[in-house]
């Protein structure tokens, strides 16, 4: 799954990274070292422009523009925004077959870019205790070079039934997940989808309607070449943010650390509480 990533480039430097123009209409958000479902972000689509009279020329060449939305899709039909508080994340197994996902996957799929995402490995649950007192390891996952990270991801306009007819539509998105894979697999079991740049142009394209050919992951030598970084239990509360938050976790000295006449194991203890 992903719910909570951090994204901290500039729409700038995003526009020279995806080769897109700035549709963000100076509304992007600031970086987000701590980004949570229900927050505006940036992501990247293409679409067809309107001719003068407001039509989609489908006969123009789309054009690729980066534009905010809301992380958590509502769907067009839907009676309540509150509904894409439950829908950050789309699985790509089903995504094609749900009706809250399909005519998205269809129609408007986008690429959500990040540095990374943030993950929790659970441990081994104490002898005697509850399974939700399994300890947590929080992990940051990213790109090594720090290039960004392209999650595929679909988004919807929605129009609130009982609001002002003349009021904006909302815009919201979902991150498509997929099974995990490679090295990914000692962190958790899923994890975002995430589009190399050879796919970017296919998975964005306007014209293409067919995608479940595009909703199998990367290959292993992509996935493996990630950095899986120990990071604070500071990240597990969505109030912290700041680069801190990113910091490789250095293991605390412990008792197991000190001389002893035993043969003591190696070890590293890392103190996240179960607060996610």
């Amino acid at each position: 799954m992903c719910g909570r990533y951090a994204a901290t480039k500039s729409p700038a430097a995003l526009m020279e990274e995806f080769e897109a123009a700035d549709g963000t209409q100076g509304g992007a958000p600031s970086e987000n070292y701590n980004v949570a479902p229900t927050k505006n972000v940036v992501s990247v689509v293409e679409r067809h422009p309107r001719d003068d009279d407001g039509e989609v020329d489908t006969e123009a060449p789309a054009e690729r523009a980066l534009r905010v939305m809301r992380w958590g899709l509502v769907p067009f039909w839907a009676k309540d925004a509150a509904i894409g508080n439950r829908m950050i994340n789309t699985r790509a197994e089903t995504a094609a077959e749900k009706p809250a996902f399909r005519k998205a996957l269809t129609r408007r799929r986008c690429l959500i870019p990040a540095d990374g995402w943030f993950e929790w490995k659970v441990g081994p649950v104490p002898e005697g205790q509850p399974k939700k007192k399994a300890p947590k390891e929080a992990f940051f996952m990213t790109d090594p070079g720090g290039s960004s990270l392209a999650f595929a991801g679909i988004w919807e306009t929605w129009r609130d039934p009982k609001g002002d007819e003349d009021a904006p539509p909302l815009v919201t998105c979902s991150i498509i997940t997929t099974e995990a894979r490679g090295q990914l697999t000692e962190v958790h079991d899923r994890m975002p989808l995430i589009m190399t740049r050879d796919r970017w142009h296919d998975w964005l394209d306007p014209d293409r309607t067919d995608a479940t050919s595009l909703l199998e992951p990367p290959g292993l030598d992509v996935l493996d070449a990630l950095e899986l970084r120990p990071v604070s239990s500071l990240v597990n509360n969505v109030r912290n943010n700041g680069p801190q938050l990113l910091d490789r976790l250095t293991p605390q000295p412990t008792d197991l650390d000190a001389p002893s006449t035993d043969a003591a194991a190696d070890g590293a203890l890392f103190d996240v509480p179960d607060t996610r």
